[in-house]
């Protein structure tokens, strides 16, 4: 049984988490984790890099390492962030169809003409993702092709960013010497694999709460209606712990991810949380139930944005399936609970796929989301005919890394 290699890279403001994966030609469920390493990374804000030396460098560091645990040279990799700088714009457009019957190339052709009429001024198109296609007269289809039609109508979602920002990421990208096959943005990625066919043909939302900015996506019919982003995010609980405690960035962040939890007003026995346990230069105690208030503050903000942005797509209270809430922040313990209680629907927290290939290495966890859905999708495209070529950049980008770390 033949396999391909795939490394997907996820970068965020913090993190970067670059995952090796094995997958099966003849059945594109079946693989398996070769490693997985996280390096930490400060060099990029929103999205946005602020020292391009160190970004290079930790990302380096993140490929060589899994480079080196997996056994396997890594010539290109398949990204997904997100950024602020994101943006959607839906049209349509019809084509003749060439002949009696649709064609793949039919299809390919009115995606591309889709851009056409888009305004996008200092923009890059990444993705343009058909919603549905309109054949002859007949609507909501959405797979044409083999079916005959003289006219072929297609609306179409077009994700485009900042071209400055795109740049700079892909530069530092090919400066450690590989090439980017692909760019998935994760507004894109989470309810592509998250939702289920049902879900996304009913009025479902889905919400990626990240470290520094949230992100809110409503589907109808398999269509993506509306999508916003929420300035609030993770790192406003970390700030917001570390000014009422009086405390450090690194304290506030422990105290957030070990001893927080949301709605604990009705708890009988307060716990006092010793910060010294937590850093040997800290003083004085901290009420649990004081941590509970300030957390549930922060996380009620950030329900009241999400139900502020559904009244906007007239969807207040009147969505017929779930929240959807996935990444690493939506694990606080009550927040399905508050949820609930805020919004009036019913939610839910997306784990990754029950696989014990997952589960061996330590990633089944809402925090590896968009890594995992950047996999999927990296397979499900991956041209064919790519996987057997030579990558003469992959192996002239193994010389230059030998040389590099042969030279002083």
């Amino acid at each position: 049984m033949k396999n391909n290699i795939i490394t997907s890279i996820d970068i965020w403001s913090s993190k970067i988490r670059t995952i090796i994966w094995s997958f099966s030609e003849e059945n594109n469920n079946n693989f398996s984790v070769l490693w997985v390493w996280i390096a930490s990374s400060y060099a990029i804000k929103k999205w946005n890099i602020l020292d391009m030396e160190e970004f290079k460098s930790n990302l380096d560091k993140s490929l060589e390492e899994a480079e080196k645990m997996a056994w396997e040279q890594v010539f290109g990799v398949y990204l997904s962030f997100n950024s602020s700088s994101f943006e959607v714009i839906n049209n349509k457009w019809i084509i003749a169809v060439s002949s009696h019957e649709i064609t793949n190339e039919d299809v390919d052709r009115v995606l591309d003409m889709a851009k056409n009429g888009v305004d996008l001024p200092n923009r890059e198109i990444l993705k343009v993702i058909p919603e549905e296609f309109v054949v002859d007269l007949e609507e909501w289809v959405k797979n044409p092709v083999g079916m005959s039609a003289r006219k072929l109508e297609v609306a179409a979602s077009i994700f485009s960013m900042n071209k400055n920002i795109l740049n700079n990421i892909r530069k530092a990208v090919g400066d450690v010497w590989v090439e980017i096959y692909d760019i998935y943005p994760n507004l894109l990625a989470s309810p592509e694999w998250v939702l289920t066919k049902r879900q996304k043909e009913l009025w479902v939302v889905c919400v990626d709460i990240w470290a520094s900015t949230s992100w809110l996506t409503i589907y109808e019919e398999w269509v993506l209606q509306y999508s916003s982003t929420i300035p609030i995010w993770w790192d406003n609980v970390t700030n917001d712990i570390a000014l009422w405690v009086r405390t450090s960035i690194d304290v506030a962040e422990k105290l957030k991810k070990d001893y927080s939890e949301l709605n604990m007003e009705d708890v009988v026995a307060d716990k006092e949380i010793d910060l010294v346990n937590l850093w040997s230069g800290e003083e004085g105690n901290v009420s649990s139930l004081f941590l509970s208030q300030i957390v549930t503050a922060r996380y009620e903000e950030l329900l009241f944005f999400i139900k502020r942005e559904l009244r906007k797509a007239w969807k207040d209270g009147m969505l017929p399936e779930w929240i959807v809430l996935v990444w690493g922040w939506s694990k606080e313990i009550g927040l399905i609970d508050l949820a609930k209680k805020i919004l009036k629907l019913p939610a839910f927290i997306w784990m990754p796929v029950e696989k014990d290939v997952l589960l061996e290495t330590s990633i089944s966890d809402p925090v590896f989301a968009w890594v995992i859905w950047n996999m999927i999708l990296a397979n499900k495209y991956l041209v064919p005919s790519s996987k057997f070529s030579l990558n003469v950049w992959g192996v002239f980008a193994s010389i230059i890394k030998i040389l590099k770390k042969m030279l002083p």
